[in-house]
């Protein structure tokens, strides 16, 4: 499955048939560097972009685009580039509901892939899942069951983390549900990913284990 006949390449890697990206990185700026090729490709090739931010980045990430050579302004009004915040997308009532956020996901794609679309390049911001918010404990899961959706387009998927916000068990789940990771600003298969059948089991029995722990 490869957008438009051909594989995506940006970050020192090949995009080919798995689409469901996990970039880690340690500054806005580091993501901006590291994905600016993604990003710039995507608009010169007549293509739509959905990013999903941090509502205090909001500008800087605009700032960000403007600096690779997009028009910003042109570009919002065109509806070429949608900027979503958190409260827009994954934090719609001021709860997270993965049910709510994969049939946004699925009807965005779905869109990008009907007749005479133009595709779509999707980037999240997931510090989100940091809140104090209902729901938030099913960020793996929801992450988990993407890998459900995302493979049935053509259409990437990029969930950034800011390694200076999350634990590192946070960091390794995050890694095992995603087929592709960009690191240290590299894009590469994935050799730890956990297909979403098996790793859904893996949290049930997870979960199982809590629960009794705390009725002892």
């Amino acid at each position: 499955m490869e957008t438009n006949g051909q594989p995506l390449e940006f970050a020192g890697g090949t995009l080919g048939e798995h689409r469901h990206i996990c970039g880690f990185f340690n500054s806005i700026d580091e993501e901006h560097r590291v994905l600016r090729s993604f990003i710039k490709d995507g608009f010169d090739a007549g293509e739509r972009a959905l990013h999903i931010v941090d509502p205090e980045l909001r500008e800087e990430h605009l700032r960000q685009l403007g600096e690779a050579g997009i028009d910003v302004g042109g570009a919002i009004e065109s509806g070429q580039l949608d900027v979503r915040l958190w409260q827009d997308a994954y934090l719609r009532d001021d709860r997270f509901d993965q049910d709510a956020m994969l049939a946004l996901i699925e009807g965005e794609l779905q869109s990008a892939a009907e007749e005479g679309s133009r595709h779509i390049r999707l980037l999240a911001h997931m510090e989100w899942s940091l809140l104090d918010r209902l729901g938030v404990e099913d960020l793996l899961e929801y992450e988990t069951r993407l890998n459900y959706v995302i493979p049935k387009y053509e259409d990437p998927v990029v969930c950034t983390y800011d390694l200076s916000k999350f634990g590192a068990t946070t960091v390794m789940d995050a890694l095992r549900t995603h087929p592709m990771v960009l690191i240290g600003g590299l894009l590469q298969e994935n050799p730890f990913f956990v297909p979403p059948e098996k790793f859904l089991l893996e949290m049930r029995e997870r979960r199982s284990a809590r629960e009794t722990a705390h009725r002892h």
